[in-house]
C-alpha cells in the first residue's frame, strides 16, 4: 500500500507532518510506502534533521500551498502544483491508495467530490473521530468538521455509513444516536426532530441500530 500524505497543511507544517510520518514508519508494513508531497528541500532537510534517511519515503515535490484562508474551489482550481492537489492527482491515477492532509477541509472535500467522486448515492462525505471513553468502549462521532449544517436525510446517511466503518473496526451491532439538546424524541430545533424521525424509520427498517438521542455528556460514559 501507498500512502500519500499532505505534509504542507495543518498547523507547524511540515515539520509536525513529516516527524508524524517518521514516527508512522514503525507502525506500517514493510511492503507499505509512505509519499511525502511538498516542498522537498524543506522536507529534506527535516529528515536530515531527524536522523532520518530520506530514501525511506518517496517525496513528489511540489511549489505550491492551500492555505486555510484560501477559497477551496477556486484555490483547488489555481494551484494546481499544491500538495493537495497534486495528490488528489496521484491518487485518480492510482499512483498512491491513499492521500491524507491536516489542511484545508474544504479543499479536501473539493478534491474528494470532484476529483475522487463520492460513492454512487453518497449525498456529502463526512469526518469521523473515534474518540475514547470510560467504559473503554470507543464512540465514533459523525460529522467533525466537514459540514457546518447537515440535512436530516444527510445525517440518516451518516448513520448508515457510520455503522458500517464502525462494524469495519471491529464493533459488532454498533448502537447509533444523535447527538441532541436531551434524550427525549421532541428535544432539539427542526432539523434534529426530522432527523429523528428518518433515523427511527431507518432503526425500524433494520439499516443500523439506532437507540435514539443522545446528550454530550453521555458519550464518554455510553
Amino acid at each position: 500500500m501507498r500512502i500519500g500524505l499532505d505534509v504542507m497543511g495543518g498547523d507547524f507544517a511540515p515539520e509536525a507532518a513529516v516527524k508524524g510520518a517518521i514516527m508512522a514508519l514503525d507502525a506500517i508494513g514493510s511492503h507499505d510506502r509512505i509519499v511525502l508531497f511538498g516542498d522537498e528541500a524543506r522536507i529534506r532537510a527535516i529528515l536530515a534533521e531527524e536522523g532520518c534517511e530520506a530514501d525511506r519515503f518517496d517525496i513528489v515535490a511540489t511549489s505550491q500551498v492551500i492555505e486555510m484562508s484560501d477559497h477551496p474551489v477556486r484555490a483547488f482550481r489555481r494551484k494546481e502544483d499544491s500538495s493537495i492537489v497534486v495528490g488528489f492527482r496521484y491518487l485518480a491515477e492510482g499512483r498512491i491508495d491513499g492521500f491524507a492532509s491536516a489542511g484545508s477541509t474544504g479543499a479536501m472535500m473539493v478534491g474528494s467530490t470532484q476529483v475522487i467522486k463520492a460513492i454512487d448515492r453518497v449525498i456529502r462525505p463526512t469526518i469521523s473521530v473515534s474518540i475514547p471513553t470510560i467504559s473503554g468502549k470507543p464512540v465514533l462521532i459523525l460529522d467533525v468538521g466537514l459540514n457546518v449544517d447537515c440535512k436530516p436525510d444527510v445525517l440518516e446517511q451518516y448513520a448508515l455509513i457510520g455503522s458500517i466503518y464502525a462494524e469495519s473496526l471491529g464493533m459488532s451491532n454498533p448502537s447509533v444516536a444523535l447527538l441532541n439538546i436531551g434524550t427525549e424524541p421532541t428535544k432539539g430545533n427542526l432539523q434534529a426532530k426530522a432527523a429523528f424521525e428518518l433515523l427511527e424509520l431507518g432503526g425500524e427498517a433494520g439499516r443500523y441500530n439506532f437507540v435514539g438521542n443522545i446528550e454530550p455528556s453521555s458519550i464518554f460514559t455510553s
